[in-house]
């Protein structure tokens, strides 16, 4: 009998995308349903960008260089000037979504059997990646109760083994929202290179800070070896489809490997680069516009959670998600329960459950995530209705 590798029988679900049969299934009842459970904003994606796609002219749609178009990379290091990084075209691997940079980072820096240590909760596909490369992700648990602040240095360096070769941070945080501060990230400076560790740091919402300023790791001086950017246009303009990133370092050995891995799969997706290069072009106010609806959302969503009895939910200072704690016995039982079971005037609302973002066996129970990507007015109903499911669901503690 055919058998299923070990790698595939270890890929874990996607929490974020593993209740959608229940959804598909409500809304064929007549339910409407709020997505809050996916990073997926409704925010037009601007017009000049995708102007510049539907006006492009040529007559062969071509493979690109494998580190992506030349004019595109040069594009980038115009961007990540503004925003005080400072790299050259030569520096930028263009990658299909950040996903792919998170692989060539893990595939390039990495043996399998090696460890990497992740601030819990954290982005449930480093989980997906990490299986599929055969490193083992170790798990440094951040609270609730403290915003999901960065957890002790100390702590931190308790998980460090000689199997240990990198620290993977996402900075504003994905599923938190948490802002590391700067004296966080030099914190993590110092951990690096006391025991001589790669830093991955994922930066795919370093637009999107409510309160204070993004630290990127690249601000941090002294480690450019050490730092390796992972990066996607998916948020920043709301093009998730287009699936362009970019793996960002100076260090040249890590570049060079990186670059076989590109070659192999030959080249990026060549519309999503005329997009992506068109972006880099958008007003210097665009980002006021899009962070002031954004916080506006945070601000109505984590107003309307801390209301209801019995919830908790920390205010974000970045990002798009807020994590909320739920008087339920079960997260993964009420996100499920809410699409089968539930419905509220003919409508319901989906989220994550915090079990997926989770590397330690038993937390997140009673905690889920929610992204903030509707309309104010779709949120207010999402609110509406999770605020009868919870006096209401069988689970309730």
């Amino acid at each position: 009998m055919l058998t299923i590798s070990t790698r595939g029988q270890a890929m874990p679900a996607s929490p974020i995308r593993k209740l959608v049969p229940f959804a598909e299934a409500a809304k064929k009842k007549g339910i409407t349903v709020y997505h809050l459970n996916i990073g997926q904003p409704d925010i037009e994606t601007p017009k000049m960008v995708l102007d510049a796609v539907r006006q492009s002219n040529f007559k062969v749609l071509e493979y690109s260089h494998s580190a992506g178009n030349e004019s595109y990379r040069k594009k980038l290091v115009q961007y990540y000037a503004s925003v005080g990084i400072n790299v050259n075209a030569n520096q930028i691997i263009v990658t299909t979504g950040g996903s792919e940079a998170i692989a060539f980072g893990f595939m390039s820096c990495l043996d399998a059997g090696d460890e990497v240590i992740i601030p819990e909760p954290f982005y449930a596909n480093y989980n997906g990646f990490a299986v599929a490369a055969g490193v083992k992700v170790v798990p440094v648990t951040s609270f609730i109760e403290n915003g999901f602040a960065l957890p002790p240095i100390s702590e931190m360096e308790k998980k460090i083994t000689p199997r240990t070769k990198a620290i993977v941070i996402c900075n504003p945080n994905n599923p938190t929202g948490y802002l590391y501060s700067k004296e966080e990230m030099e914190q993590l400076k110092a951990l690096i290179i006391k025991h001589n560790l790669y830093l991955f740091s994922d930066e795919a919402y370093r637009e999107f800070c409510y309160e204070g300023h993004q630290t990127s790791a690249m601000h941090l001086t002294g480690v450019d070896d050490h730092v390796i950017i992972m990066d996607t246009i998916s948020k920043r303009y709301s093009a998730c489809g287009g699936r362009i990133g970019a793996f960002v370092t100076k260090n040249q050995q890590v570049l060079d490997a990186a670059m076989k891995f590109a070659q192999a799969r030959l080249s990026p997706p060549g519309f999503a680069q005329i997009a992506g290069e068109a972006a880099v072009d958008l007003p210097a106010d665009y980002f006021d516009t899009t962070k002031a609806e954004y916080k506006s959302r945070r601000d109505l969503i984590v107003s309307r959670l801390n209301q209801m009895e019995g919830v908790f939910c920390p205010n974000p200072g970045g990002a798009f998600y807020a994590m909320a704690r739920l008087p339920i016995d079960d997260a993964d039982r009420f996100c499920q329960w809410l699409l089968e079971e539930f419905s509220f005037e003919g409508q319901t609302v989906m989220l994550a459950p915090a079990t997926g973002f989770y590397g330690t066996e038993g937390l997140g129970k009673q905690e889920v995530r929610l992204a903030y990507v509707l309309n104010s007015n779709d949120l207010a109903k999402a609110m509406d209705c999770l605020a009868v499911a919870i006096k209401v669901y069988p689970g309730r503690k």
